[in-house]
């Protein structure tokens, strides 16, 4: 969805000087859809790269001085706690921060408290939409934080996205966006299994698809993101399975399912074995830099044994 109607103008809402922490991929096109609905943006990162309409800064000190909402969108939660370390004295009393990277839980939740203990409000915000959606501004933002955080960022998740979820206290973005990719992870094995299976029994992949796409096995993998060429909805299998999602990126995610696992005792045996999955694919095969759907030509030249 376009920046226009469907979205708050920045005259619907308080204009903010906001610092973003993190150009890359997403974080650029994000920013960008933030400048353009007026707001002024001061950002940084690391590589030097920039985001039209945003104000470089030589360092994260001097981006988030003054700011009112300063948004981070880091690789990882090592990354971000460092990151945190420099920008919370730097932050002004009462300003917000919001981190939309995807990372672990208790890094979240430790970031957070750092920030309540000096005076800010802080709201953990992963998003799903990759950088399409980023582009478009038409990301899902699941966050946690208090209402009062929720309140300030809502309208820039407006402008950067088409949906933000208020999931409950601090950690509750990140338990969320965590919870949702293991689903993915596994769906789309399951659903690459399938396909594979289905050709060396001779059934062709359109029919199978007309059938398990209106039947009992309907799943966003099969019907949104199919990951068999010329058959269903035009996903990465399309064009070489070049990225949307890059295996590295599941395997990321499915790795913080686990560790989150761990740290909940919680027993998740499908999410354990798709991460072992995708981390053979991605580090002793050869799926990293491959989407993640991918896994399908792997399993077509894989037998039983």
């Amino acid at each position: 969805m376009p920046l226009g109607a469907d979205k708050l103008s920045f005259e619907e809402t308080t204009t903010m000087q906001i610092a973003f922490i993190g150009l890359g991929n997403m974080g650029a096109p994000m920013a960008a859809n933030l400048a353009k609905a007026g707001h002024t943006v001061i950002g940084f990162d690391t590589a030097g790269t920039t985001a039209e309409g945003v104000t470089n800064a030589a360092t994260v000190s001097e981006a988030v001085t003054g700011a009112d909402v300063v948004i981070t969108m880091l690789p990882n939660g090592a990354i971000l706690r460092g990151v945190a370390d420099q920008v919370i004295p730097a932050m002004k009393p009462g300003a917000t921060l919001v981190d939309c990277s995807t990372v672990d839980v208790d890094s979240a939740r430790a970031v957070a408290e750092q920030a309540q203990a000096a005076g800010l409000k802080a709201v953990d915000a992963p998003v799903s939409g990759g950088v399409g959606g980023a582009t478009a501004g038409t990301l899902t933002f699941m966050a946690g934080g208090t209402e009062d955080a929720f309140h300030v960022a809502k309208p820039l998740f407006d402008i950067m996205g088409q949906k933000a979820v208020h999931c409950g206290a601090s950690g509750a973005g990140q338990a969320a966006k965590i919870c949702n990719n293991m689903i993915l992870g596994v769906t789309m094995i399951a659903t690459c299994e399938a396909f594979a299976l289905a050709d060396k029994l001779g059934l062709d992949r359109q029919k199978m698809f007309d059938v398990v796409s209106t039947s009992s096995g309907y799943s966003w993998t099969m019907n949104a993101y199919t990951p068999a060429p010329g058959v269903g909805a035009t996903s990465p299998a399309d064009n070489g399975y070049k990225p949307g999602f890059a295996s590295e990126l599941m395997l990321k995610d499915l790795r913080l399912s686990q560790q989150a696992a761990e740290s909940a005792d919680a027993d998740t045996p499908m999410g354990q074995l798709a991460a072992a999955l995708y981390e053979q694919f991605v580090e002793r095969e050869n799926g990293k830099g491959m989407d993640f759907s991918a896994m399908l030509p792997r399993f077509e030249k894989r037998g039983r044994g």
